[in-house]
């Protein structure tokens, strides 16, 4: 039963609202679900733009990466981390397929140009990661140039390490049940419609090969220089607050923790890879 327009005109605070709902028997669960994670979601974001001056001012390099399959809510998190960063030294790659004279090229050589200069946060939605999964399942690369990919990658960002940029790698893991009823969101939804592509469409059919590609790239690309950090949730709001505690957590920033909120993320959501972890996509 929804509140009626005379209680709605009692409450004065939050407080009172939640009295008259409990007196009532009016269900508001999902109402402080939401005001929760708001709330959270604006604190972190408050420690985001700590960082962000921190960041600038020291002349550092930060690439995150966002990779997980089709629909595990990589764009909905990139929104959230950079919603209130300063557009200067913050922005978001997102490259579409290389044309022909970058085929031609060092497979890197397009991702090198769009690496943070000092200062920058670099949000990477999908990455090199893609001649890793999506390539090789769907048949844009041949095996001579994976194979290359995967014994490249590795020294790759070892070099990028050795030069101090800093690289944060996550994989958004949902469940095939959870892919699949976000694809129906999307179809059924026209301000969303424009995110389902053909791509999209093998997802499902394709789940197994996906899930072999994966696991072929966490054992080959997974090292402690620039490990994997899983982030293991069907919800997406815990998705994006704990990425963000985790991204929050690997750097000791002026003002950290000025929010009051905790930075510590969630063990059971966020985790480095490593062959002994359930998943839920597998």
């Amino acid at each position: 039963m929804p509140f009626t327009a005379e209680q709605l005109t009692q409450a004065k605070t939050r407080k009172q609202l939640i009295a008259i709902a409990k007196k009532n028997n009016i269900s508001i669960a999902k109402v402080l679900d939401k005001v929760k994670y708001e709330t959270e979601l604006s604190m972190l974001q408050s420690e985001f733009v700590n960082l962000q001056k921190w960041v600038a001012e020291n002349k550092m390099r930060v690439a995150i990466i966002f990779e997980g399959r089709d629909a595990a809510g990589k764009g909905g998190a990139i929104k959230r981390f950079k919603e209130h960063l300063n557009p200067r030294s913050s922005r978001v790659v997102a490259l579409a397929k290389p044309t022909e004279v970058e085929k031609g090229q060092w497979y890197f050589r397009r991702y090198v140009k769009v690496l943070p200069n000092p200062g920058e946060i670099v949000f990477f939605d999908r990455s090199w990661y893609n001649r890793a999964v999506v390539e090789p399942v769907m048949g844009f690369c041949s095996k001579p140039e994976y194979d290359k990919f995967v014994m490249q990658v590795p020294e790759f960002e070892h070099l990028l390490y050795e030069d101090n940029l800093k690289i944060i790698k996550f994989w958004f893991s949902i469940s095939k049940e959870e892919q699949k009823n976000r694809f129906d969101a999307r179809l059924s939804n026209p301000l969303k419609r424009w995110k389902f592509s053909p791509v999209d469409m093998k997802g499902q059919e394709l789940w197994n090969d996906y899930t072999h590609y994966k696991e072929q790239m966490f054992s080959k690309t997974h090292t402690n220089f620039c490990p994997w950090i899983i982030v293991k949730t069907n919800d997406k709001k815990q998705a994006r607050l704990e990425s963000m505690r985790y991204v929050l957590s690997q750097f000791d920033y002026t003002d950290k923790g000025e929010s009051k909120i905790s930075l510590l993320p969630d063990p059971n959501v966020i985790m480095r890879y490593h062959r002994s972890v359930v998943q839920i996509d597998i």
